[in-house]
């Protein structure tokens, strides 16, 4: 067993409990502002510059009533909260079971273990060794039980669904002294139309600090997303990643396209990758998305069947993405081939394409995109329905 003490762990509480009796008066309540308008809070966390959504979450506690000297009670949890809370969020606990068991696998004897929970912090699975014996963490290992902010104040797990992306929270930064006993690292968990389903957590009971968990817990729940992305109905499979970046890993983006190319679902990296996509805008199609006919991605992925499965993808904003074109679903083969026969290119359709294409990475200089085409300016308004300037 690893040793507990850690000197720069226990510097960094005694800092933190300083702080705290710095910024909260005899009440629990901010102490009275100076002349700046400062109460202290926005000093407490100077050595954690990326933390101010602690002081957000703070303050946000003290507005709803609560105090950090308020005790704690966590919810009763009866067999039909079990079940309404599982049964509610199936397809996110099957996305999840993977990525729990190797959580499991990379906290062995750390006495860490997962949490998960839905978009509004309710409990729908843990995993790992969980101290049964201790009440502090059968508390919380519950499935059912409420780790809101509303209901426990402030901790990984509210800051994970307010603030959108992973964070780490030390003991003595949760605003109730009844959790300071709690370190965790959390980070919220999308799916395939780019809302939040819940989160992901890992938490210990007075164990030795471990910063690291946030990269870990991050990349889980990464991988939950890229589950639950493949999990959305779909006849193409696009993973797409900058050029020379595309790798087959957690870190592609995934965009799932129906039969007529409009998006079903799409994982955060493709949502970061392709602006289009973060919008969120529905229905969407993929030609609005690329310069380029959705049914070369198609005959790209037939392509791919051969062993030539990348392909260069222009955006509308001039860049381009390097992409990986799969036909899945049943009778993925039968129905390649019927679009093959059935729905083939226009040749219109082709250079129209290319056009937009050429203009995309000209950045708007249409006198450029003629030339790189060998066709003449005119010939690129009129292909774009536009009208030259001065005419």
């Amino acid at each position: 067993m690893f040793s507990q003490h850690d000197p720069l762990a226990e510097q960094r509480l005694q800092q933190i409990q300083r702080a705290r009796m710095a910024v909260f008066d005899d009440d629990g309540g901010l102490r009275v502002q100076d002349a700046a308008g400062d109460t202290g809070v926005s000093g407490l966390f100077a050595m954690r510059p990326d933390s101010e959504w602690i002081e957000r979450s703070w303050r946000r506690c003290l507005a709803q009533g609560q105090r950090p000297h308020h005790r704690v009670a966590f919810d009763v949890v009866t067999p039909y909260t079990v079940r309404r809370a599982q049964d509610a969020q199936h397809l996110l606990l099957q996305a999840a079971r993977p990525a729990l068991e190797s959580l499991g696998r990379a906290t062995a004897s750390t006495r860490y273990f997962a949490i998960l929970t839905d978009a509004n912090g309710v409990v729908v699975d843990v995993s790992g060794e969980v101290d049964r014996t201790d009440p502090r963490a059968a508390a919380i290992a519950r499935v059912g039980v409420d780790l809101s902010e509303r209901s426990i104040g402030t901790s990984a797990i509210s800051a994970a669904l307010f603030e959108r992306r992973s964070v780490w929270l030390h003991r003595g930064e949760h605003f109730f002294r009844d959790t300071a006993m709690y370190s965790c690292a959390g980070a919220p968990v999308f799916g395939p139309a780019g809302d939040c389903v819940g989160m992901l957590d890992l938490t210990g009971v007075e164990v030795a600090e471990r910063p690291e968990l946030q990269h870990l817990v991050a990349r889980a729940a990464r991988n939950i997303e890229n589950a639950l992305t493949l999990r959305a109905p779909h006849r193409l499979l696009l993973r797409l990643n900058w050029p020379g970046q595309l790798g087959g890993g957690d870190a592609d983006g995934l965009l799932c396209l129906d039969d007529d190319g409009c998006v079903t679902g799409a994982n955060q990296a493709a949502r970061q990758i392709v602006s289009g996509l973060a919008a969120g805008r529905q229905p969407l199609h993929s030609d609005e998305l690329f310069a380029m006919p959705v049914n070369l991605l198609f005959d790209a992925a037939q392509r791919g069947r051969s062993g030539n499965a990348m392909l260069d993808v222009p955006l509308w904003s001039g860049l381009r993405v390097q992409v990986q074109a799969q036909i899945e679903g049943p009778g993925a083969s039968a129905a390649l081939g019927l679009r093959t026969m059935e729905q083939a290119v226009p040749l219109k359709d082709v250079e129209l394409a290319l056009v937009h294409r050429a203009v995309a990475e000209a950045r708007g200089n249409v006198a450029q995109a003629a030339r790189a085409l060998g066709i003449s300016r005119a010939t690129v308004y009129r292909k774009l329905g536009r009208k030259p300037p001065g005419s």
